[in-house]
């Protein structure tokens, strides 16, 4: 198809999606030289986007819905299948029917203790395509349900529209992104950009297949050398190139809703599990964030130990410091919001949601259960991995927040301020930001984005005035009302004790 049929199909487009489906076999007839509605159809996918279509099953196109998505996920119980099924058809590839066993087993086995081994000690990790492959069999499943939670916490609060326009800095395997797409429905428009230099780049084209309406692109990149800003050029210059005028209002309202899709930028810009390994991940996330829509959110995603997870605050907080590299505000949308507009915290903020457990996949019990007996090092389910631990920011342009509340001063007592009432009850609002940290009295720790030091939530006698403190999900909203303030030398800590005399509720 030359430029001049292809500019007729998108003109025809233009003008039939304001008033009926876009029907290739209908706008082929229009076209000069009458091109094949195979050839239309692959076209109006190539400009899907840009004309703010979807195509439906019947094959037509009609203009994508308006509402944002609307999920939630309540709990992932497993990896799915078929994505298994992708990675094990590249471990046969590279290895054989029985990669598990023998020197190829042996081979991936040493390589996740390497790669396990880095990271504990925070050594720069190389990615090869046999490093890429160990990784997607011990990260995969996990970070797969830690995007289908983040993303499902978006789309629940209404931020995931229908065009949705993702920029994933530091893609890796393609975990988080498989969660993320999974969880759009079909009649969402997805526009989905993922940078990764190394060779996990190879893994994620062969797992992340994009379905309808969806177009997926791989960079191959590093966050620090690649230009988002060429998306955003490139973006807006084929919406322009989409709205040649046609003289009808349909085609000029078409062209407007084209243009402000791609020029406002990406929806979300996610960083996962890739600012720890950033030489200056700060500067790396503030030049991306010039890059987000007026009301995108940059994700920051982090592994749960205590260095990836206080680095990743750190990040945030420079970034709610300092804003993005052009000057533009961002604000913390959560998990932990700013509720006193006169302090930001200064505590340590080592805080990560737990999750229940997936079902261990049939590629990590078989890589488990063929180590040699002969291996000492060996203890059961090694290399088995479904815990579903992660810390998480979202950050925002527009200054909206996961939680609308103001404290009254005049009731709540600031966390900064708890020197002043330590061997004292006060009342306080703080967010739940951890699940339980002890075996003996449930103690949790908690923040209302004044503290200058942790703050913990202990329960030392529980009742039905206070159980909300343990039912409670991560990053709660709390009241707490006679709660004991104590300074504790142990773990330079304040601790909220929370008795028989404490009512503790949920903030709506």
């Amino acid at each position: 198809m030359n430029a001049d049929q292809r500019q007729a199909v998108l003109d025809n487009a233009r003008y039939l999606r304001q008033v009926r489906p876009v029907d290739p076999e209908e706008i082929h007839e229009y076209v000069e030289g009458t091109p094949h509605p195979a050839v239309v159809r692959q076209t109006l996918r190539d400009a899907q986007f840009d004309l703010g279509v979807v195509e439906r099953e019947d094959g037509t196109f009609v203009p994508v819905d308006d509402d944002p998505v609307r999920t939630r996920i309540e709990r992932v119980e497993a990896f799915p299948e078929a994505y298994a099924e992708r990675l094990d058809a590249l471990l046969v590839d590279r290895y054989g029917w029985e990669w598990a066993e023998g020197e190829s087993g042996d081979r991936l086995r040493g390589i996740v203790r390497r790669v396990k081994e880095d990271y504990y000690r925070q050594n720069p990790v190389e990615y090869d395509e046999e490093t890429a492959l160990a990784y997607a069999l011990y990260h995969l499943p996990d970070y797969y349900a830690v995007g289908q939670y983040v993303g499902g916490a978006l789309a629940g609060d209404g931020l995931l529209p229908r065009p949705l326009r993702v920029l994933d800095v530091g893609a890796g395997v393609g975990g988080p992104a498989l969660g993320l797409l999974d969880l759009l429905p079909d009649d969402a428009l997805v526009d989905y950009h993922a940078v990764e230099p190394s060779a996990a780049a190879a893994v994620f084209d062969d797992l992340v297949e994009a379905g309808r309406n969806q177009r997926v692109t791989v960079h191959r990149e590093t966050a620090e050398a690649f230009a988002p800003e060429t998306l955003v050029a490139a973006a807006d210059r084929d919406a322009e190139g989409t709205g040649a005028d046609d003289g009808s209002e349909a085609g000029d309202a078409s062209e407007e809703g084209a243009t402000e899709a791609n020029a406002a930028g990406f929806d979300l810009v996610v960083f996962s599990n890739v600012l720890s390994e950033l030489d200056d991940p700060t500067a790396v996330a503030r030049r991306y964030a010039d890059v987000l829509a007026a009301d995108g959110t940059l994700v920051g995603i982090a592994p749960a130990d205590r260095n990836t997870a206080i680095g990743l605050r750190t990040v945030e907080r420079a970034l709610e410091r300092e804003g993005s590299a052009e000057g533009a505000t961002l604000t913390v949308y959560g998990p932990e919001v700013r509720l006193w507009s006169w302090r930001t915290p200064e505590d340590g903020g080592w805080s990560f949601e737990v999750r229940p457990d997936l079902a261990v996949p049939d590629f990590q019990r078989r890589l488990d259960e063929a180590t040699p007996d002969t291996d000492d090092e060996h203890a059961p389910g090694e290399f088995v991995n479904v815990d579903v631990q992660y810390a998480h920011s979202l950050l925002r342009r527009d200054g909206r927040t996961r939680v609308a509340f103001t404290p009254d001063p005049a009731r709540f007592a600031p966390l900064a301020n708890s020197e002043d009432h330590v061997t004292g009850r006060v009342d306080c609002v703080a967010f739940k930001l951890s699940a339980n940290l002890a075996e003996g009295n449930p103690l949790y720790r908690v923040g209302d984005g004044s503290q200058a030091v942790d703050h913990y939530a202990v329960c030392t006698r529980e009742s039905a005035l206070n159980r909300t403190l343990g039912e409670a999900p991560y990053g709660a909203l709390l009241a707490f009302e006679n709660v004991l303030v104590l300074w504790n030398d142990d773990e330079e800590a304040y601790n909220l004790v929370v008795d028989g005399e404490t009512v503790v509720d949920r903030v709506a």
